[in-house]
């Protein structure tokens, strides 16, 4: 998608294309994007909202809620907010929602997952070209580690019922699809190449979101 903005001098602006850094008016956040196939993704994970501890759970209310890796907002600098389903999609059960994601944006589906995972050459492939390179932020060994995609996905860990799991070690993408009440998402792990598909997370689970275009 091109927009093409005038001045109040009469100068237009060079249309803002996939690849170009995004602006989220709501908070003058900047994210980095890419065109993946067809699609055009964040390459960030979005960090919008006011921190709480994780001992308080997100409620519908007037504002976004996030939580930070180990309370730490620093955390959020890096990885990205964590996020419970429920205020990730802004309390719509709804495939495709835009949630908490910028105007223009929305959380993904299955279906887009699926569009993703296909085109970067299957689910025993695909992490690996989605992953970060390295071990700044993964743990070693980092297992097929190309980020070809472009994606840059980093090992954000989430926060479960009690506590913090894995950064360095995991990371997952919620995708806007129920199942039995339980949300989809995606998983990528520092030891493996693959991407995984499941459902066997809670809907109380915090974790981080990728947004997608319109």
């Amino acid at each position: 998608a091109e927009t093409t903005q005038a001045t109040p001098g009469g100068i237009t602006t060079p249309p803002w294309v996939c690849g170009n850094t995004l602006i989220d008016s709501r908070d003058s956040n900047e994210y980095s994007t890419v065109e993946i196939g067809t699609q055009c993704w964040m390459a960030e994970n979005l960090n919008i909202g006011t921190r709480k501890n994780r001992a308080i759970t997100q409620t519908n209310n007037s504002e976004i809620e996030k939580y930070c890796y180990n309370d730490l907002e620093s955390n959020c600098d890096i990885y990205g907010g964590l996020y419970q389903w429920d205020e990730a999609m802004q309390y719509s059960v709804s495939s495709g929602a835009q949630g908490i994601c910028p105007d223009g944006w929305y959380i993904p589906s299955n279906t887009e997952f699926t569009v993703l995972e296909t085109y970067l050459g299957g689910a025993s492939v695909a992490g690996g070209k989605m992953k970060e390179t390295g071990t700044t932020h993964w743990s070693t060994p980092n297992t097929g580690a190309t980020n070809d995609s472009g994606f840059t996905a980093l090992p954000s860990g989430f926060s479960g019922w009690d506590t913090f799991y894995f950064i360095g070690y995991k990371t997952f993408f919620y995708l806007s699809n129920i199942s039995f009440s339980r949300p989809y998402y995606f998983l990528l792990n520092h030891d493996s190449g693959s991407v995984s598909l499941s459902n066997g997370g809670e809907r109380s689970d915090g974790g981080p979101v990728r947004c997608i275009m319109n």
